[in-house]
């Protein structure tokens, strides 16, 4: 072999080797720079959660998150009541709804997802546009819902419509923006320029929020349905934003009976099959909490005398294995003679062992629920594990 033919090999070799490290440094830096480490609450180990459940879990966030904003409406009027939802959408205690879900309104009270309930006054409220705002003092300071003031839908993008359809506190549906620019007129309103959703609007979901599914956003207002129920109407915010914000710069005072001036009786004086349906709602939102992780949220609707005798340390090193549950077969019964209501269920709980592993457990649970300071709480509790 020449000097010159052994030359180019080596050159050849050389420059191969230098060309396949570089390809090879290139996928191993462009793999590990694409890999998501989940780190768990304890040991933050790295797992490879399959992408339906991460998406599974993300929407839950997300659901979950935006409920706290989320109201319940309820309006006396003077030959009967209606109800309706609205969300809450500054730090003032402003709450955006639909103008037919608060028209003729005597009285108008709203229910927080943890059970509180606030009188509400309307600062303004369109005569064409289906639109009104309405101030709530008591949730002056809560954190608001974030809504997309500028940016417009398109279809296909998915939502989340959330309300209380049938008087059932924060019913999720999940659909998709079907359709835009949709106009038709239920007098006095004309709706123009108006997204059709897949997720039915029915009696009781007027007022509440569409949400964009993947960033928590409100992108409209859920204004009204079809008879079939099979889809939905919601009011672009970018369409009335600038109305919404006049109302609350400059409220606009309503001239109202006396008789709407009362105070609204507290939560203290429910009774019966309402103080039952708010204090097994409370349990159910106390189990959503803990299925998203969210502690916090989950050790405040804890009574005082409960959370004196547990620190919220411990609180959250119980339920941090806990992934996912379920709840079923919860009733409640009231006890007049102290005023509380013992809510029994069953729970499904999927739990992390400390080996890594996935097991389901079940158990059956016992609350008393209370009102403290005018509050609704948990003041005790205690499950039987099944197995």
């Amino acid at each position: 072999m020449s000097k010159k033919l052994a030359l180019l090999l080596s050159l050849a070799s050389s420059l191969f080797i230098l060309i396949g490290g570089g390809a090879g440094f290139y996928f191993l830096h462009d793999y590990y720079s694409n890999t998501t480490v989940e780190a768990t609450s304890s040991l933050g180990e790295k797992t490879n959660a399959p992408e339906n459940q991460k998406n599974d879990s993300d929407l839950k966030s997300v659901i979950h998150e935006t409920q706290k904003s989320v109201v319940q409406i309820e309006v006396a009027l003077k030959d009967g009541t209606s109800s309706g939802s609205g969300f809450l959408y500054n730090a003032n205690g402003d709450v955006i709804t639909n103008a037919h879900v608060v028209e003729g309104a005597q009285k108008i009270t709203v229910k927080t997802s943890d059970a509180k309930q606030f009188e509400a006054q309307i600062i303004g409220m369109g005569d064409t546009i289906d639109v009104s705002v309405i101030r709530v003092p008591g949730l002056e300071g809560n954190d608001p819902l974030p809504v997309a003031e500028e940016r417009m839908s398109e279809v296909g993008d998915n939502i989340i419509a959330l309300g209380s359809p049938l008087g059932l506190q924060n019913t999720v549906t999940t659909g998709i923006v079907s359709g835009l620019d949709r106009e038709f007129i239920l007098e006095p309103y004309r709706y123009e320029h108006i997204y059709q959703i897949s997720a039915p609007i029915t009696k009781g979901n007027s007022g509440g929020p569409l949400i964009d599914a993947n960033t928590g956003e409100a992108i409209a207002i859920n204004s009204a349905g079809t008879d079939s129920g099979a889809i939905g109407f919601s009011i672009p915010l970018p369409n009335v934003i600038e109305q919404i914000k006049k109302w609350s710069e400059d409220p606009v005072e309503i001239t109202v009976d006396d008789e709407s001036k009362e105070e609204v009786s507290t939560p203290q004086g429910l009774t019966g099959e309402d103080f039952k349906n708010n204090a097994t709602y409370l349990i159910g939102y106390f189990y959503e909490s803990l299925s998203t992780q969210d502690y916090v949220t989950g050790y405040s609707l804890l009574g005082s005398r409960w959370q004196s005798e547990m620190l919220y340390e411990d609180f959250r090193s119980g339920y941090i294995h806990t992934l996912d549950v379920e709840v079923s077969n919860m009733t409640g019964s009231l006890n007049q003679t102290n005023d509380q209501v013992k809510v029994t269920a069953t729970i499904k709980a999927q739990e992390r062992t400390e080996d890594k592993k996935t097991t389901t457990s079940l158990y059956n649970v016992t609350y008393q629920v209370g009102y403290e300071n005018d509050q609704l709480k948990i003041l005790s509790g205690k499950a039987e594990k099944l197995k």
